[in-house]
């Protein structure tokens, strides 16, 4: 597929990713689908398990602990940072277009939207699922008091979050991936980068450019050889294998914009330092206001002091 036909294909869709569930798992899916510049909507309902925490206590970062609120709010307002958007609202049902490619999610609330991917992340409710594949697969029967009871499959979907069904992802915080909250992140985060490396192969990536990392450096790491165009391209045009089979103008346009992206990731000093006040800034929003004073109070009476 051309580079044209790829950004016509995916422009006939409402949003690029629909992300089902805005805890940790989806929050963290959802900002790596993001930065890479994907257009990504995550529905919340309010009722992720992880409220269900009274006082969360082994979330890395946290050497005293944080409240599930205030967790809530810093991994939301991360997400609508990197680029997403949040819907409050329930999903009912994730159905195929009719075309077969991409989805149709419906929520109680608000019209119908199309996205190319979907992403469920939402642990005790699979049913929004029915009728994407084969029921006997996607859902288990086991008996309960005497009844009968279906659920999600927890094995259904691989590793990768990848499933049977085209398109369709699950960051669900199941089985192997424990339930604690860090480890649903973390999946969550390799389901993320899963689909970015899907859409890098579905523009025509070659293995194994599809390969996709989210890392910045600092600037002083670019020594002379390696901020010239020219080595990058050799280093591109070295992991492209001799079947390829891109035409020789899509083939530099891919190459000139991995060089784009990977640049960007180098940060000078004076950015760097930029970054660093607007991220503890940014923290700053999620602290009660009282405290706030309390310590500038505390660190004003050290200062005059002498610090003694």
């Amino acid at each position: 597929m051309s580079a044209l036909e790829t950004t016509q294909a995916e422009a006939a869709f409402d949003h690029d990713v629909v992300v089902v569930g805005g805890g940790p798992a989806g929050c963290a899916a959802g900002v790596f689908t993001a930065r890479y510049g994907l257009d990504t909507v995550i529905f919340d309902r309010g009722r992720s398990s992880i409220q269900r925490c009274a006082y969360l206590e082994n979330y890395l970062g946290f050497p005293a602990g944080i409240d599930i609120e205030t967790l809530y709010g810093l991994m939301h307002d991360h997400a609508e940072t990197a680029g997403c958007e949040i819907v409050p609202d329930l999903v009912e049902s994730v159905e195929r277009a009719d075309d077969g490619a991409g989805f149709v999610v419906s929520g109680q609330e608000g019209e119908p939207i199309t996205a190319r991917r979907v992403v469920a992340a939402t642990r005790y409710d699979g049913e929004y699922m029915r009728g994407l594949d084969d029921e006997a697969a996607m859902f288990e029967t086991h008996e309960h008091d005497g009844e009968e009871h279906e659920h999600f499959d927890k094995g259904y979907a691989e590793r990768d979050g990848t499933t049977p069904v085209d398109g369709l992802f699950v960051a669900s915080p199941y089985g192997e991936t424990g339930y604690q909250a860090s480890m649903a992140a973390g999946h969550g985060t390799q389901v993320g980068i899963t689909v970015v490396e899907a859409v890098r192969r579905d523009r025509g990536y070659p293995e194994p450019m599809t390969n996709h990392y989210d890392w910045m450096r600092r600037e002083t790491e670019l020594d002379d050889e390696w901020s010239e165009r020219s080595r990058w391209r050799e280093y591109v045009d070295d992991r492209v294998p001799e079947d390829h089979g891109l035409e020789e103008e899509r083939l530099a346009e891919i190459r000139e914009q991995e060089i784009d992206r990977r640049l960007a990731t180098y940060l000078s000093g004076d950015e760097i330092d930029r970054r660093i006040e607007r991220g503890h800034r940014r923290l700053l929003e999620h602290i009660d206001d009282e405290l706030i004073l309390e310590a500038a109070r505390e660190i004003d009476a050290e200062r005059e002091t002498g610090g003694e």
